[in-house]
């Protein structure tokens, strides 16, 4: 939210105000925080006291208390399903909360409180930092940024995105980590003294004639764990390659001839896929970002599609997209899509490794994504699906630089649940999801199409 308040500050600037950098600034709240494309970030609802309470005077005591869940939220959060459940236990004075639930569409409410829509005629210079594994506001910093190259041709505007969940960087802690994996020594000491101390230092109290040193794109490459610089960002050479889901669980750059024209799957909301493999309470879902996926690859309802050993780097620099062709014997469906470094066999361990793995054989979530499949025409009114007719579902992750070095796999899932991180689908369409009854969520069987003009792709953005 201080990121948010440094965005604010960009908008009609004080002549004063010489230099500015929003810190995992929120964009949208319909896409950072909480909302993923439409569907609630369900994770999120156990720190709702923090936004909705308010008092009238000053207090020393605490104005929010985290809910009492129990060992395992995976089973609180679906005991409390659906989420007309979870409302009799949230304090009722809590006007965030009644907004939310008021507003799954994203209507007048929403579109009101973007504020990167806004960033137009901006005079002060803009340094925009955020983690690649930030689970709260990844789509702000890459939207801050890019609305402010869009509209401000003459803008200093640089960007900065490292190995780091949130606010990272903003930490002193030797190693660097998120979730099991090691990304190098001094990573956020050298940012904090070689990149923001440089930018304020120039702009403050140097020539502030633009000339920092500094790449505009400071981009860290989270296979290789090395920085790369840039001019711009995406960078211009990228080139945009399509990868095939194949029917018999491949994932090829060309197009492959399919002995089945379709894949099924059944999607049980008694027993929604998990989003990690911890059996504790998490208020802030931060580590799942960088989370092993073996626990999920081998569930009948999630589809796999992997390559074959890689026999030369693959770098991934920028927005991937997917173009799903699905159908459903329900009314509404969830879709989540997840890119995955599989590492090889005989990787070592490192000191972050939790006891229960070996990063030998991990398949690490690069980039995932949720999209509530109503919102496909357009996030500002849901439309059902027609039961098992077929339909395009396309929509864009958020960017990626990530290499995949020699000998790893690409691995990219499918499923129509990802809980509790986000809210369950109740498979039957309801005007407001959050006013769903236990009697519409049902059991439904979801396809995904391989074949001719159904074939279903990812795309990603690949340089040399």
């Amino acid at each position: 939210y201080p990121g948010f308040y440094s965005t604010c500050s960009l908008i009609d600037a004080h002549p004063a105000l010489k230099a500015v950098s929003p810190q995992a600034p929120i964009g949208d709240f319909y896409f950072d925080d909480f909302h993923h494309n439409g569907a609630y970030t369900l994770a999120y609802w156990s720190v709702n006291n923090l936004f909705g309470i308010q008092k009238t005077e000053p207090t020393s005591e605490a104005w929010y208390q985290f809910p009492q869940m129990g060992p395992d939220p995976y089973d609180f959060y679906l005991k409390h399903t659906p989420l007309s459940k979870l409302d009799a236990i949230t304090d009722q004075d809590n006007f965030f909360w009644k907004e939310i639930m008021a507003n799954p569409d994203y209507n007048e409410f929403w579109q009101k409180r973007n504020i990167v829509q806004h960033l137009k005629d901006i005079r002060p210079a803009v340094m925009t930092v955020g983690g690649w594994f930030d689970a709260e506001d990844l789509y702000g910093p890459l939207m801050t940024y890019g609305n402010i190259e869009k509209w401000n041709t003459d803008a200093y505007n640089t960007i900065v995105m490292g190995p780091w969940s949130h606010g990272d960087w903003s930490r002193r802690t030797g190693r660097q980590a998120v979730s099991n994996v090691f990304f190098g020594e001094n990573i956020n000491e050298d940012y904090q003294a070689e990149v923001e101390a440089r930018f304020f230092y120039h702009w403050l109290k140097g020539p502030a004639d633009g000339q920092t040193g500094l790449s505009e794109a400071h981009m860290f490459d989270c296979g290789t764990k090395v920085w790369r610089d840039f001019a711009n960002w995406p960078p211009e050479n990228a080139k945009v390659f399509s990868l095939f889901l194949n029917d018999n669980g491949t994932l090829s750059e060309y197009e492959q001839k399919q002995e089945s024209a379709s894949t099924s799957f059944i999607s049980d909301p008694a027993h929604p896929v998990p989003f990690n493999t911890d059996i504790k309470p998490i208020f802030i879902p931060r580590k799942y970002m960088a989370d092993d996926q073996r626990h999920v690859a081998r569930r009948p309802d999630v589809l796999t599609f992997t390559t074959e050993p890689l026999t030369e780097d693959v770098t991934l620099a920028g927005p991937i997209s997917a173009q799903l062709f699905v159908s459903t014997t329900g009314t509404d469906a969830d879709w989540i899509v997840k890119v995955i470094d599989v590492y090889p066999d005989n990787h070592p361990d490192y000191e972050e490794t939790q006891d229960n793995l070996t990063m030998g054989g991990y398949q690490q979530l690069v980039r995932g994504e949720a999209f509530r499949g109503r919102y496909r025409d357009g996030f500002e009114k849901g439309v059902p699906f027609a039961p098992n007719e077929i339909t395009e579902v396309t929509w864009q992750l958020q960017d990626v630089m990530h290499t995949f070095k020699k000998g790893h796999r690409l691995m990219v899932q499918v499923h129509s649940s990802w809980f509790p991180y986000i809210d369950m689908n109740p498979q039957t369409f309801v005007p407001n999801i959050f006013e769903a009854t236990e009697e519409d969520f049902q059991v439904q069987e979801h396809t995904l199409y391989h074949t001719g003009k159904n074939l279903s792709k990812i795309k990603v953005s690949v340089i040399k």
